[in-house]
């Protein structure tokens, strides 16, 4: 086998692949939840600068799953070693799936949720609590496979 190919096949490959996985697969969810969401706000804020705070709150939630994706692509780096084992990277790899997956799409839905919200408090402020519950449901599926990809991580052997 070529060094090129080797290298694709490596179990360091494998490991770095579910980093990858877990950051970039959630960010891009998060990426375009926060876009729906913004483009909600920017038309109540539009209609109504007063209302930037709640809009801008409730934008923000679907970046949380970025930031759980970073965090345990973070764990997954500090296990890579130069002795890694082809079962411990791929245990790595399957540990950024559940965050990356779920939090691609949790990102989207609650990008979507977080617009509806938005939506909402241009009509009726004071329903931003209601709004706020709306979308923080959303985020539930996102702190499950974040508690997930840890567990995995727990039972990759050092």
């Amino acid at each position: 086998m070529d060094t090129n190919m080797t290298l694709f096949f490596s179990p360091t490959a494998y490991a770095l692949l579910g980093a990858a996985i877990a950051f970039f697969v959630a960010a891009l969810g998060s990426s375009k939840g926060v876009g729906i969401a913004g483009q909600a706000a920017a038309g109540v804020v539009a209609e109504d600068p007063g209302k930037f705070a709640y809009a801008m709150i409730l934008q923000a939630l679907p970046s949380t799953q970025a930031i759980y994706g970073l965090v345990i692509a973070i764990l997954i780096l500090g296990r890579v070693t130069a002795d890694i084992t082809l079962e411990q990277a791929t245990m790595l790899l399957m540990a950024g799936l559940p965050v990356g997956i779920v939090g691609f799409l949790s990102g989207v839905y609650q990008g979507k949720v977080a617009a509806a919200g938005i939506n909402l408090i241009a009509k009726r402020p004071e329903s931003f609590g209601h709004a706020m519950i709306f979308a923080i449901n959303v985020e539930l599926f996102a702190i499950f496979s974040f508690a997930a990809s840890f567990f995995i991580l727990g039972k990759v052997p050092a």
